[in-house]
């Protein structure tokens, strides 16, 4: 899934906090109520649902109706997204374990940040 840099900011900013964190992997159990959340976390009703509004408005949750009750669902689609772009930069740290690795096995000392060199 190729996902949009405005996605993007909506999907990190949602993970960004914990509890709405907390609320994606009771999803992954299955879809919950507002009430079967709540009972999950130690935050009110309208703290749930403020979550929950940031959580759709990210794309990474649907909600629907079954009775009079209304179910949100996980929509894991985004978090590939996140996941691909993540993982873009997986080249980027092979490499540079790659090169450490080089160094440890000749015995070299890497350069220190901090060291200034002397003229």
């Amino acid at each position: 899934m190729v996902i949009n840099d405005d996605q993007l900011d909506l999907v990190f900013g949602a993970l960004a906090d914990r509890t709405r964190r907390g609320i994606l992997a009771c999803l992954a159990d299955g879809d919950a109520s507002v009430t079967d959340l709540v009972a999950q976390f130690a935050i009110s009703q309208p703290a749930i649902s403020k979550h929950l509004k940031v959580l759709e408005n990210a794309g990474l949750v649907s909600r629907s109706r079954q009775g009079t009750m209304r179910l949100s669902r996980l929509e894991a689609e985004p978090l590939q997204g996140a996941a691909g772009w993540i993982g873009s930069y997986r080249e980027y740290w092979s490499a540079s374990f790659d090169r450490l690795d080089a160094i440890l096995r000749r015995g070299d000392t890497p350069p220190s940040t901090t060291e200034q060199e002397t003229p």
